[in-house]
């Protein structure tokens, strides 16, 4: 295949998905864009499995495509983890330390919130199970007896 050397490179990902991704290393201090594309495709592949219904569709509506996409193809855990099973499930899955995990999520949903806005988040924070608002960087609030 013959190319134009003189041609601009092609850029790999959309605006949307760079800017998140700038976000995220900015947010979590990674050294490297790939850094922070690891941690990105490794929340958003957990969240997947944890989100449904109008939540997943409105959420992937506002996050970029690629990463949406991360998001829309996991199959959703019939059982929804709590917050600190969903930190201690995504570093088992990759062999990193809990808190190296832990900042990971903190990073990446301080991005998903910056696209998804507050009303959406309070939205999924009440169909996930307890933990997940200070993963967003929220006060968890219990409801009354």
């Amino acid at each position: 295949m013959l190319t134009d050397r003189y041609a601009p490179p092609q850029q790999l990902y959309g605006t949307a998905y760079e800017q998140m991704l700038e976000k995220v290393r900015y947010e979590g201090a990674y050294p490297t864009r790939e850094r922070a594309e690891e941690a990105v495709r490794l929340v958003l592949a957990g969240l997947g499995r944890q989100l449904t219904g109008d939540e997943r569709v409105d959420l992937a509506a506002c996050l970029p495509f690629e990463a949406a996409r991360v998001l829309t193809t996991q199959i959703p855990d019939p059982q929804p983890l709590t917050g600190w099973a969903f930190v201690k499930d995504l570093a088992a899955r990759t062999g990193a330390s809990l808190a190296t995990t832990r900042w990971d999520t903190g990073s990446v949903f301080s991005a998903v919130a910056a696209c998804a806005g507050p009303d959406l988040i309070t939205r999924i924070l009440h169909q996930l199970p307890t933990g997940y608002a200070l993963l967003f960087g929220r006060a968890e609030l219990t409801p009354a007896a």
